[in-house]
């Protein structure tokens, strides 16, 4: 049953730009959301608030989140900032995408490949479509990726690239990151062997900061959830930037504060406290 305050719609004053992470965030490392998670992200996007889901994932991997917490329209941020969508259930997919900041990814793909050869490696290109070396799939692609050689790689405009090192320890993988030298294009290590790569100064920040411009949301009132290295800048970004418990030294050092992790349902506490 709903509360007196989850049922109070925010007026223009008191709206905020809430921006949620998702894997480590809103769904569990295992891919599950909480119920405690759903209603309470429903009820900050029921109350009014301009709520955006600000992910890693693909479009199509983040539709489904959109949908679960009741999304009808507003915005939302994926691929790290590389594609900024607009939801509208009156559009014939519900959705359209209103921008997609691409690169060419050859020069960072060669000094990777240098330095890790046995990678496997995957580009989400600039119509939506993944390709990728070794059938490399990934759920957070959202569409089964197209094999391809490496070469092919190497002349296809880049949204996104991903790299993935089973036989790499972490600690080496960033290592051989760090020691690749990538110019020219903005990258995060995650939690494993994993690399996500986007254009130069391309962030889920970067993102996020035009939406709120041409919303015309005061900074004071931007929130973000996260939990990756991938959201460093986000939640630095945000005037309340909340790491999850479980987020790495790093992550939390950036945020103004820190929830239980997402297997206490620390999203919720915070999402609740919003309303």
């Amino acid at each position: 049953m709903r509360t007196g305050a989850e049922k109070t719609r925010v007026t223009t004053n008191n709206k905020k730009l809430i921006a949620l992470d998702v894997d480590g965030t809103l769904v569990d490392h295992e891919g599950r959301m909480s119920e405690q998670v759903r209603e309470a992200a429903q009820a900050v996007v029921e109350a009014g608030h301009e709520v955006m889901i600000a992910t890693g994932r693909s479009l199509n991997a983040t539709l489904p989140v959109i949908q679960k917490i009741g999304m009808t329209s507003g915005y939302s941020v994926c691929s790290n900032g590389g594609v900024t969508l607009r939801i509208d259930m009156d559009l014939p997919d519900g959705y359209e995408v209103l921008k997609r900041v691409t690169f060419d990814p050859k020069r960072a793909l060669m000094a990777l490949r240098e330095k890790l050869p046995a990678a496997k490696y995957a580009l989400e290109d600039n119509e939506g479509n993944f390709l990728s070396t070794e059938r490399f799939q990934d759920a957070s692609f959202g569409i089964e990726a197209k094999a391809v050689d490496f070469n092919t790689l190497l002349d296809t405009t880049a949204v996104r690239v991903v790299v993935f090192s089973s036989e790499t320890e972490p600690d080496d993988f960033s290592r051989a990151i760090h020691s690749a030298g990538l110019d020219g294009v903005t990258y995060s290590v995650g939690w494993t062997a994993w690399l996500d790569i986007a254009a130069s100064g391309v962030t889920k920040a970067s993102a996020l900061e035009n939406l709120r411009q041409d919303l015309n949301i005061d900074p004071s009132r931007t929130v973000a959830i996260g939990d990756g290295r991938n959201d460093v800048e986000m939640l630095s970004w945000a005037a309340r930037g909340i790491a999850m418990g479980q987020a790495p030294a790093e992550v939390a050092d950036a945020a103004s504060e820190v929830t239980t992790s997402v297997y206490d349902d620390g999203a919720a506490k915070v999402l609740r406290r919003l309303l």
